[in-house]
């Protein structure tokens, strides 16, 4: 319901009839209320609109990692962004309305530093997940110095554990404390990080795994 002030002839504020009057900038103004359309989404829709949202799900968790791992590929967009373009061409599988991800597929980060050589990941005690790797360092522009990006992710919770410190190249392997996703699967990943952060390798999969 509207509330006339000023009488008939002055401004109002709220709802009166199709009509909705207010004020912005002391400036009494008056609109007509927008009609109301009925939209019914086509197949195409409703499947990116599923695929959207898997996605977002899956990558929200990582934002602030994404926009450091995808940020060679992000030109005028930010690396969530480029991330999001990437995994929901690449890592959706299956018909609709049974989409899902496959997380083999999947990236958390993208670039051209070379990643290592036979990476593995074990569930240890403690909730500890430890991530192994080969040193390649002096293979193109890989360097000892190169840092590791460890990431797991808990498609239960749908959150993820992440880390841009991992360990050195040379350090051969590297942990990530994942107490908060304790007796459940998660789905792990490496990539590296060049010391002056300027370059990035594209991810590998390191499978999944149950925590301890």
């Amino acid at each position: 319901m509207g509330t006339i002030n000023k009488g008939i002839l002055g401004g109002f504020s709220g709802k009166v009839g199709t009509v909705i009057g207010g004020t912005w900038k002391g400036i009494n103004y008056m609109r007509s209320q927008a009609s109301r359309r009925n939209f019914n989404a086509s197949q195409k829709q409703l499947e990116q609109q599923l695929k959207f949202g898997l996605i977002m799900r899956f990558l929200q968790p990582m934002a602030g990692l994404l926009n450091i791992s995808f940020r060679d590929f992000a030109i005028k967009m930010t690396g969530i962004n480029n991330a999001f373009g990437y995994n929901i061409k690449n890592a959706i599988t299956g018909m609709y309305p049974s989409f899902t991800i496959d997380y083999s597929l999947a990236l958390v980060s993208r670039g051209d530093l070379p990643n290592v050589l036979g990476p593995a990941v074990t569930a240890g005690a403690g909730s500890l997940v430890t991530f192994s790797w080969t040193d390649n360092s002096g293979v193109g522009t890989a360097k000892a110095t190169d840092q590791a990006i460890l990431v797991a992710y808990c498609p239960l919770q749908k959150q993820a554990i992440y880390t841009t410190v991992g360990g050195l190249r040379s350090d051969l392997a590297g942990e990530l404390n994942l107490l908060p996703f304790s007796g459940l699967a998660v789905e792990t990943y490496i990539g590296f990080i060049a010391e002056d952060g300027k370059s990035v390798a594209t991810s590998i999969f390191t499978g999944e795994v149950t925590v301890s």
